[in-house]
């Protein structure tokens, strides 16, 4: 795919969290084969260093890893500091926040620090960094901002995952009003939002147990990161990839939303 409106004759730069797995991955490889060089963001450096010589040896792009846990408080600030320094900071033409964590249990059983972990990745480091970039895209009038939301984050809550369905809807309300104060400047934000998806996301959330919301169907990771990516591309404001998805969407914004709050809990309570 080819971005239509992108700055001809151009190096254009993408800066991707959460980038060594999942859906991630899946759009770093999309932004590589499209020509875009890459600086990629992970806790691992190990992982990292194996994404970059892949990208890197089959795409003929410039790939900068750095490795670093967005979940820490500053580190945002931190990573683009330390990215502008080494020169690729200069040029972020496209930045998604990728990076994210779920939280299942009780919220009075959420160890804090671990809660607090979510918030600052989910919701501050997502933030700040998109308040980095936007300077240098205003100023060249061309950047595209892709943040990760969710499917969740139309609905209006759930029990045993309550906090982390209100990290994903800032994220769905933060890109909304930004995209609009954007409207016209050459920069767009896209929030991405699909439903389950074949990741590690519930091993990570400690979704164990037999959770409804664990059975249902599952789109590829790569299929996700082709919708998101397209609708970046594109400057939509919202992508929601599957049928299913935006049935789920949709649901979760009809009256009266305590239908779809009492579904919710059908999907998250534990069944034995």
């Amino acid at each position: 795919m080819t971005a239509h409106d992108r700055p001809k004759g151009a190096t254009l730069r993408a800066l991707v969290t959460g980038a060594t797995g999942g859906i991630g991955l899946e759009l770093a490889r999309l932004l590589a084969a499209d020509g875009f060089h890459l600086v990629l963001v992970g806790r691992r450096r190990d992982q990292l260093d194996r994404v970059a010589a892949e990208l890197g040896e089959a795409h003929r792009v410039d790939v900068q890893v750095e490795p670093r846990d967005l979940s820490e408080c500053g580190a945002a600030s931190r990573l683009w500091n330390e990215v502008a320094a080494s020169g690729a900071g200069a040029r972020i033409d496209v930045l998604v926040n990728n990076a994210g964590v779920g939280l299942y249990g009780a919220v009075e059983q959420h160890d804090p620090a671990e809660l607090d972990r979510m918030v600052q990745l989910n919701v501050a480091a997502l933030t700040t960094l998109t308040r980095l970039a936007l300077p240098g895209m205003r100023e060249r009038r061309w950047g595209r901002i892709l943040n990760l939301a969710s499917v969740v984050a139309f609905q209006p809550g759930a029990p045993y995952m309550a906090a982390y369905y209100a990290t994903k809807a800032y994220v769905l309300s933060f890109s909304k009003g930004l995209a609009l104060e954007l409207r016209g400047s050459g920069v767009s934000v896209t929030a991405l939002c699909p439903g389950p998806t074949e990741t590690d996301f519930d091993d990570r959330a400690r979704a164990g147990g037999d959770v409804l919301f664990k059975r249902l169907p599952k789109l590829p990771a790569a299929e996700v990161a082709r919708a998101g990516y397209a609708g970046l591309m594109r400057g939509s404001m919202v992508v929601i990839p599957g049928l299913l998805t935006k049935l789920m969407a949709m649901s979760g914004e009809l009256p009266p939303r305590r239908v779809a709050l009492e579904v919710n809990r059908a999907l998250w309570v534990p069944r034995s």
